[in-house]
C-alpha cells in the first residue's frame, strides 16, 4: 500500500505563494498552487505599466512556466470562495480541495477607509487590470482635451490627482509629470501637456511616512522641481465623478483620480476565525501560524506580525518572501518526523522610493542616500528580483530606451474608456 503523502494548498501566486513553491525541497508533498490569475505579476513595477512606461507582459509571466521544474507542484486556476479550517478545506468553482497544511498568501487589496463607493471614482494600484485601466484613462483624458474647445474643460482633462503619499503614489506622480511633460508634450498639437497639474495629496504632515525626514524631503523637493503639487494635511471628505473634496472645504476638479492610501487584506481572512487587526491582516503566531490551527500559516501582505523592535512587518515582497521561506523550511523539518516550530525572524534589507528619472531615494541599513545612486540602487534591485530573463532584457531595454531617448513605448489605448 503507497504512503500517503502530505498534501500541502498555497492559495496566491504572489510573491510569497510563489517562493514557498519554489524553496519547498521535500519531495515527500504534493503542493498545490492555487490562484485566479495564470500569472505571476511583479508588482513593485506596476506603476509603470500605469504610466506608459512598460507592457503588462513585461513585469508578468506564467505561474505554470515558473514551476515546471517542480514535479510535485500543480497549479490551479480558479477562484477561492472560501475556506473550512475546521474541516481543511478549500472551496472555490465548484470544487473542494482538501489539505493537511495551508499556505493563505492571498496579498491585499486596495482599501478606502470604509468608503468602498469611492473606487469607482478613484481606481487603486493592485493587478494589471488596474494599471490598464488607469493607462486607458489618463491617456483618453488628454485625447478628449485636445478634441475640447472649452480651455477650463481642457485643463480639468489634464489634471491628475494622486491620493496617497506613499511609495507607489510618489512613484505614480512622478512618473505621470514625467509622461505628460516629457513625451506627451510632443504628441499634441491643441493642447500642451507640459501644462498639466499633477497633484499628490497625504492626509499626514509629510508625503513617505515610513522613510527618515531628510529623505522624504529630498523627495518632495524633487517632485515639485518636477512640477507635482505636493499636498500634506488634507484629508479627504469626499470622492465623486471628476471630484475630490476634502476636509478643509478645498475642492479639485480633476480628469483622472487616482487612490493609492490604503491596503486591506483580502476579505477571506475572515474565514479562519482568527483575531484580526482593523485591515484584516490575521495576527499570527510567532512561526506564522494562525492560533488554534498549527497546520495553517498566513504570509505576505494578510499577516500581521510583529520584528524585533517591536513594529509589525511591512507589507513588502521581501517579507513575504522571506516568510515563505520560514514557513517552508518549519515544514520539510515537520513532515521528515523532526518537528521544530521556530519564530519568524525579518530581515529588513531597505526600503527604496523612485521618483523620477534619475531619482530616487533608498536606505539599506545604516546607509541613507537619495538622486542618481539610489536611482541606480533601484534599478539594479528590481532587475535582479524581477522573474525571468527574457522580462529582465525587456525591462532593461524599455529603461534604456525611454532613459535615452525620453519616450515611453507603451502608450496604445486598448478597451472602453
Amino acid at each position: 500500500m503507497a504512503e500517503k503523502r502530505t498534501r500541502i494548498v498555497v492559495l496566491g501566486g504572489g510573491f510569497g505563494g510563489l517562493t514557498f513553491c519554489r524553496s519547498f525541497r521535500l519531495p515527500d508533498a504534493d503542493i498545490l498552487l492555487v490562484d485566479r490569475h495564470n500569472h505571476h505579476l511583479f508588482q513593485p513595477l506596476l506603476y509603470q505599466v500605469a504610466t506608459a512606461g512598460l507592457s503588462a507582459s513585461e513585469i508578468a509571466q506564467p505561474i505554470r512556466s515558473i514551476l515546471r521544474d517542480k514535479p510535485n507542484v500543480r497549479v490551479h486556476l480558479g477562484e477561492v470562495e472560501s475556506l473550512r479550517p475546521a474541516e481543511r478545506q478549500v472551496v472555490g468553482n465548484g470544487r473542494t480541495l482538501e489539505y493537511d497544511y495551508l499556505i493563505v498568501a492571498l496579498g491585499g487589496q486596495t482599501g478606502y477607509f470604509g468608503h468602498p463607493e469611492w473606487e469607482a471614482f478613484a481606481p487603486g494600484l493592485k493587478s494589471l487590470e488596474d494599471a490598464q485601466r488607469i493607462r486607458r484613462d489618463v491617456l483618453m483624458a488628454f485625447e478628449r482635451a485636445e478634441n475640447s474647445e472649452d480651455p477650463v474643460e481642457q485643463q480639468r482633462l489634464m489634471t491628475v490627482v494622486v491620493v496617497g503619499g506613499g511609495p507607489t503614489g510618489v512613484e505614480l506622480a512622478g512618473a505621470f509629470a514625467e509622461l505628460a511633460r516629457h513625451v506627451l508634450n510632443r504628441d499634441f498639437r491643441r493642447i500642451d501637456p507640459a501644462r498639466a497639474r499633477i497633484v499628490l495629496v497625504e492626509g499626514a504632515p509629510r508625503i513617505l511616512g515610513t522613510f527618515p525626514q531628510h529623505l522624504a524631503d529630498d523627495a518632495a523637493a524633487t517632485l515639485e522641481k518636477m512640477g507635482v503639487e505636493v499636498r500634506c494635511g488634507l484629508r479627504v471628505r469626499d470622492i465623486r465623478s471628476g471630484v475630490v473634496e476634502f476636509h478643509s472645504g478645498e475642492r479639485i476638479e480633476a480628469g483622472n483620480i487616482l487612490w493609492a492610501a490604503g491596503v486591506n487584506a483580502s476579505p477571506l481572512t475572515r474565514d479562519l476565525g482568527a483575531p484580526m487587526d482593523r485591515t484584516g491582516r490575521v495576527l499570527v503566531n510567532p512561526d506564522l501560524s494562525v492560533p488554534g490551527h498549527p497546520e495553517i500559516f498566513v504570509i505576505g501582505d494578510a499577516a500581521a506580525i510583529a520584528d524585533a523592535s517591536g513594529q509589525f512587518v511591512p507589507g513588502v515582497s521581501p517579507a513575504a518572501m522571506q516568510q515563505a521561506t520560514h514557513v517552508a523550511r518549519q515544514l520539510e523539518d515537520e513532515i521528515s518526523g523532526r518537528p521544530n516550530r521556530r519564530p519568524f525572524r525579518y530581515w529588513n534589507k531597505g526600503s527604496m522610493a523612485t521618483i523620477g528619472r534619475s531619482a530616487a531615494i533608498a536606505k539599506i541599513g545604516p546607509l541613507e542616500f537619495s538622486g542618481y545612486p539610489a536611482w541606480l540602487a533601484w534599478l539594479f534591485v528590481h532587475l535582479v528580483f524581477l522573474v525571468g530573463l527574457r522580462n529582465r532584457i525587456a525591462v532593461l531595454g524599455q529603461w534604456f530606451y525611454s532613459y535615452v531617448m525620453y519616450r515611453r513605448g507603451a502608450r496604445i489605448i486598448t478597451g472602453k474608456a
